[in-house]
């Protein structure tokens, strides 16, 4: 009976093993096929270390050493970019979380989701701000509607030679648009492009066509991030994580062996409505504006969640930059 029960055992502590195995291979698998999902679009761009695969997620973790960041692999002109993301939860004061686009050089191109870290139980402030030909300091706060960090929420940038857009789980939260030309009409277009009453003024500037890299990083801001730097990071709560369940890229990819200057590859991305990537639906005339919709969303989400407007901070800039004008 001991020799009968003992192989039974024997069996059944095989299968056990056998299950065990199973599991240990299948979790693998996943956190293979998860890095596999990231891999293909996102690198670590510094601290390596600090970029770290969880099952099917990716996070970029901030401890007292360092932060952690990732760029995409390619370059891009013209399309939308996205993140699904969960943001540091608890005592998350003095941290930043950033998903950007940017393009390189002094000259520049940059559009900017800051997400600024808070005390336990008051809400992130989410920044926005844009870079154009290397001058920032648009910057426009709202404070967001539901709990970042509670679950995954998608932030895009939409951008082509019409407007860039950010968007929050599809709602635009701030529209810049290119009124370099002559003027748009329409109910929801701002009219007089560098005129007003008839008058000419500065043209309002607009980002080039610049090829852009997607990024995202996570670092240590208690001096500026929270209630103005008053509130520094609590490094007792370390590490900190920001969570990504995706990030994607849909848009024209600049060639690899192209400068930044490549002029055939501006063409092709600008006037082309087709290339290797399938339909360019990004520039399709019905995404050079807002549709009525988006346009009652912008209004509400400015009219309930903004918090700071650059365009109307006389103290901080008493000249109206021209992109401001009419507002």
């Amino acid at each position: 009976m001991a020799l009968g029960n003992g192989s039974r055992g024997g069996q059944g502590a095989a299968a056990c093993v056998a299950v065990v195995a199973a599991a240990v291979a299948a979790l693998l698998g996943a956190g293979a096929a998860a890095a596999a999902k990231f891999d293909d679009v996102v690198q670590p761009s510094w601290a390596n270390d600090h970029m770290v695969y969880d099952g099917d997620l990716l996070k970029l973790r901030l401890d007292s050493n360092s932060g952690g960041g990732f760029v995409s692999k390619n370059k891009f002109l013209y399309g939308r970019a996205i993140a699904d993301l969960k943001l540091v939860p608890g005592d998350s004061a003095g941290i930043v979380t950033a998903f950007y686009l940017s393009s390189a050089g002094d000259k520049h191109n940059e559009f900017d989701f800051e997400f600024l870290g808070n005390v336990t139980g008051e809400p992130y402030l989410l920044q926005t701000n844009l870079y154009i030909d290397g001058v920032g300091n648009r910057e426009q706060r709202i404070d967001l509607w539901f709990d970042p960090t509670a679950d995954f929420h998608t932030y895009a940038v939409l951008w082509n030679p019409s407007q860039v857009v950010f968007m929050v789980d599809d709602t635009p939260i701030r529209v810049y648009e290119n009124r370099q030309n002559a003027t748009v009409k329409g109910h929801h277009r701002h009219a007089g492009n560098g005129t007003t009453n008839g008058t000419a003024t500065t043209p309002s500037p607009f980002p080039g066509p610049q090829p852009m890299a997607v990024y995202s990083s996570i670092w240590n801001a208690d001096d500026w991030a929270t209630q103005g730097g008053r509130v520094k990071t609590d490094w007792s709560h370390a590490p900190f994580e920001a969570t990504f369940r995706e990030v994607r890229v849909d848009g024209c990819a600049w060639a690899a062996n192209a400068t930044d200057t490549d002029a055939g590859e501006v063409a092709r991305c600008s006037e082309s409505s087709w290339g290797k990537e399938g339909r360019y639906w990004w520039k399709e005339k019905e995404m050079s504006e807002l549709t009525v919709h988006q346009s009652h969303q912008l209004v509400w989400a400015r009219a309930h969640h903004l918090v700071y407007d650059y365009c109307v901070d006389t103290d901080r800039i008493p000249v109206q930059p021209p992109e401001c004008s009419g507002r």
